[in-house]
């Protein structure tokens, strides 16, 4: 089967692929194992040199890895230098704190010693997805190898030259030739892949439906598993807030990636008293948000990654126009050629719209008119989905309060946009996955947490 990567401004095939066969992959695993065997025995030091490497070299090479996102999926060029540098800095972080975050934890008991020892597991299956090409696979990848543990990653089949550039980048600083190695395959291959005797487990970020099927394979084969799935942020904005600082927040979160981000904000959770001078200032705030070619500087906002995903994009908008919601912006598939979608702000959504309930996987912004600060807090909670959130108010108490006690999500910011950052955990609840990324509770997902008793 072949594999091609198409530009989503322009519909160009870049470049096509034939999809590797399974005694190919196969054999990849393999050699996989056997690198790891050597690599797990390598001291933090040695690691963390190469880790550093890496990052030296995603920082030289950002504006190419750029150029390459914005041509495979659509990414505005400025953005892709940002997720390049921070994958540099998720490289260093490793690099610096994770012979800490693995060193041995002495237990007092009755012998003569007990420790905890944090060990690697083998070779881990990373199943990735198109929207953070790059991002998503470091923020695995950098603490999976610093761990001691190899991996094989199978991304999204519409990105293979990313995949391909970021096993150069481990080659090229110096890891082992095997250790990370990618896979040009198709989805119908993960289960074989995840049967593979070598591979102890599976991380994924992606959709749902992804998540389910990847979890349900690994189940049957008793193997681990970390899921990141879909999300549908939900961002309180309370009688009490400041209001510039609110659209300046919301549209910071919205058109993020254009809107392609599990983490981008797509609820808006507005109290009465404040919702018309709110919507105001948003949809002056997001109507200047320049749509354009990925590869030009000036572009906040891209093409979306493919038009099928354009096209139920507009038809969510669309259903939810038909059944209730006031459309303040956009909302018009433009004519000219590519996948794109402007910046779009519904109003007077509710429960049983499809902005309502479902993920908006675009630059669509759902505004929830509420009464309350309890009914805000009972709308944010009323989704399947639980990865992240935003509280604002200026009231730092209250928001506090709320974030980290009533809010139903992996995590919430308080009049910030939401992010994900090396230093902290990342995950969801609900049908937004289990498990966590990132800062110290990340890399101890993929080890062998080990009880060690000397009598």
């Amino acid at each position: 089967m072949a594999i091609q990567a198409i530009n989503p401004a322009t519909n160009e095939v870049l470049k096509t692929y034939q999809e590797m066969t399974p005694a190919t992959v196969k054999d990849i695993v393999n050699k996989t194992h056997e690198a790891f065997l050597d690599w797990r025995s390598t001291t933090f030091g040695y690691r963390a040199a190469l880790m550093r490497r890496a990052a030296e070299i995603l920082r030289a090479n950002s504006r190419e890895y750029a150029r390459l996102m914005a041509q495979e999926m659509g990414k505005p060029v400025r953005d892709g230098v940002a997720e390049a540098q921070k994958c540099a800095l998720a490289c260093d972080f490793y690099a610096e704190h994770a012979e800490k975050f693995l060193a041995r934890e002495p237990v007092t008991t009755e012998a003569r010693k007990s420790f905890v020892t944090f060990n690697p597991l083998g070779v881990i299956l990373a199943v990735m997805p198109w929207n953070f090409p790059f991002w998503q696979v470091f923020r695995f990848a950098a603490p999976g190898l610093m761990a001691g543990n190899a991996a094989v990653l199978k991304h999204a089949s519409n990105v293979p030259g990313c995949a391909l550039a970021i096993e150069d980048v481990f080659r090229r600083a110096g890891f082992p030739e095997n250790l990370f190695r990618t896979l040009i395959i198709g989805s119908r291959q993960v289960d074989a892949v995840i049967e593979h005797p070598q591979v102890r487990a599976t991380t994924l970020t992606g959709s749902g439906p992804a998540g389910r099927a990847v979890a349900r394979k690994a189940g049957e084969m008793l193997k681990k598993t970390v899921l990141e799935l879909g999300g549908s942020d939900p961002y309180l904005v309370l009688e009490d807030a400041d209001l510039e600082l609110a659209a300046g927040v919301c549209t910071k979160g919205r058109p993020v990636n254009s809107g392609q981000s599990c983490i981008a904000a797509k609820r808006f959770v507005v109290v009465d008293k404040v919702r018309r001078e709110f919507e105001e200032l948003f949809v002056k705030r997001m109507s200047v948000a320049k749509m354009g070619d990925p590869l030009s500087e000036e572009t906040e906002v891209g093409p979306l990654a493919r038009h099928d995903l354009r096209d139920e994009l507009h038809r969510q908008v669309e259903e939810s126009i038909t059944t209730g919601a006031r459309c303040l912006l956009g909302g018009k598939i433009p004519e000219h050629r590519g996948a794109y979608y402007p910046p779009t702000i519904l109003t007077n959504v509710a429960k049983g719209m499809p902005a309502y309930e479902d993920e908006l996987f675009g630059p669509v912004a759902a505004v929830i008119p509420v009464k309350d600060e309890a009914q805000a807090i009972a709308t944010a909670n009323d989704s399947v989905f639980g990865l992240g959130g935003g509280v604002i108010t200026r009231d730092l108490a209250r928001g506090e309060r709320i974030a980290a006690e009533m809010i139903d999500s992996g995590c919430v910011f308080v009049n910030d946009a939401v992010r994900s950052d090396p230093r902290l955990p990342f995950g969801g609840v609900k049908e937004s996955g289990y498990g966590r990324e990132l800062s110290s509770y990340g890399i101890k997902e993929f080890v062998n947490i080990k009880t060690v008793v000397v009598a």
